[in-house]
């Protein structure tokens, strides 16, 4: 494209100078012609016609009568061959501009030649003016040779030029695409070098970075999840095998009735693990299973269902609901009463005699409590608690089954819905320290105003 521009550039260059540099030698023969039309007009025809150096060249002047004899001509023309045959003469009378062999009056190069007729009507004449073309023939000849030299030397300096910035800006790539070639799924660890010059290779490459960080903690994360759940299943699979085989060794002193019952515990356990897998496995999965549910849905509602099917545990424990007036959010009714029923789990197995369920509205939020009197949870773990297989020390103590995965799917499913779930104190008290009980807070958008529209608290990057 270059090179063609370039010799685009050259054959117009040429041609806008010849055409100026004819312009010019017309204009002068022109002009002259004129000047000797007006002196035989007048009658004062000089022999020789004087003639000035003009900026083209010297102009040769004929004044010619109807019979092809030259009256008059300036110094340097012949007198006796006019400088246009007569057939070309009576061409001539349109006062255009022509060109004429110079051989004809004993020059090499090529004469630019107008013809302008004068004289009174009764004695016609005709004023030929002449000027070389050798002057132009040069400077056309000169340029030309310049361009056919320099065109070719500048188009391989842009290529030279073009090769080595093209080279030194596609080098990061090129190290790009060898540290990408380094990174395998076994050291993922690595990371892309990233280049001196502070440019968008170099964002790109931090951006990519980025992209390997994250993941990498992914990976890390499900290969984290993988191993504990392996070893949550673990559990109760070895429990079953012990049971039976002590059973099957010993049967005369085996139970059957209390082996099939523990049997059966442990899977209801494994059933309660599967189905937490499966639905962190589907809400992982862009929430998909949220978007195809998804309607208005009275929350109080939801609250009252849950509680109202939960089987209380077998010690006393108190179950209050309080739902303030209609309350309405835009979700997956069958996510949210799992919200619910996990939230009243997890208060249930810890709380020493109370539980606490209450729904209410603030403005544009949907805020649905779920408090305890039991243990509470220290300040350091309220994020963590909501991590997947995460068992506090006390829980572990009290918790019959549990797999640590109940508030890790309430977390996904609650920012599925675009909301946020916090845990705070129930009770203080004091300012200082914190008293009984743990209380769990979810933040959904009402159904009232779009979900982006409502003022949620900012939830924690995950």
């Amino acid at each position: 494209m270059v090179a063609a521009g370039l010799v685009a550039g050259a054959v117009l260059l040429v041609g806008s100078l010849r055409a100026s540099l004819l312009a010019t030698v017309d204009g002068t023969a022109r002009q002259r012609a004129q000047d000797v039309a007006a002196m035989v007009d007048e009658g004062r025809l000089p022999d020789p016609i004087p003639t000035p150096a003009a900026g083209a060249g010297t102009v040769l002047v004929q004044v010619v009568d109807t019979r092809g004899r030259v009256r008059s001509a300036s110094v340097g023309s012949d007198r006796a061959v006019p400088l246009l045959p007569p057939s070309q003469l009576a061409e001539a009378h349109d006062r255009r501009p022509r060109f004429l062999d110079g051989a004809r009056v004993g020059q090499h190069a090529p004469l630019r030649v107008i013809a302008w007729p004068a004289g009174p009507p009764g004695d016609p004449v005709t004023v030929i003016a002449a000027v070389s073309f050798a002057s132009v023939a040069d400077s056309i000849h000169i340029v030309t040779v310049a361009l056919t030299v320099g065109v070719p030397l500048l188009l391989a300096l842009l290529v030279g030029i073009a090769w080595i910035t093209v080279g030194r800006t596609l080098q990061p790539v090129g190290e790009l695409r060898r540290g990408a070639e380094r990174i395998t799924g076994t050291d993922g660890s690595r990371r892309l070098p990233l280049p001196a010059a502070h440019d968008e290779i170099r964002r790109l490459t931090e951006t990519l970075n980025r992209m390997l960080d994250r993941l990498e903690d992914a990976g890390n994360r499900q290969r984290a999840f993988v191993a504990d759940a392996a070893h949550e299943l673990r559990n109760p699979l070895g429990s079953m095998q012990a049971q039976l085989e002590v059973a099957l060794h010993h049967p005369d002193q085996a139970s059957w009735r209390q082996v099939a019952g523990n049997v059966l515990q442990d899977t209801l356990r494994l059933g309660r693990m599967a189905e937490d897998l499966l639905v962190l496995a589907r809400l992982d999965d862009q929430h998909s299973v949220l978007q195809t549910d998804a309607r208005a849905v009275d929350l109080g509602e939801v609250a009252r269902e849950v509680a109202s099917s939960l089987p209380l545990p077998e010690h006393t424990v108190a179950l209050r609901l309080e739902v303030a007036g209609d309350v309405r959010v835009h979700g997956d009714p069958a996510a949210l009463c799992r919200v619910v029923r996990n939230l009243l789990d997890n208060a249930l197995r810890h709380a020493a005699s109370q539980v606490e369920l209450s729904v209410h509205a603030e403005g544009a939020v949907a805020v649905l409590t779920v408090a305890d009197d039991g243990p509470g949870v220290a300040p350091a773990d309220r994020e963590w608690v909501f991590e997947r297989y995460t068992r506090l020390d006390d829980a572990r103590s009290r918790d019959a089954g549990g797999a640590g995965l109940g508030l890790a799917i309430v977390r996904e499913i609650v920012r599925a819905h675009r909301g946020e779930v916090t845990v705070e104190d129930a009770a203080t008290t004091d300012a200082d320290q914190s008293g009984r009980g743990a209380k769990f807070v979810v933040w959904l958008p009402a159904d009232t105003l779009p979900a982006s529209a409502a003022l949620l608290p900012q939830a924690t990057s995950h």
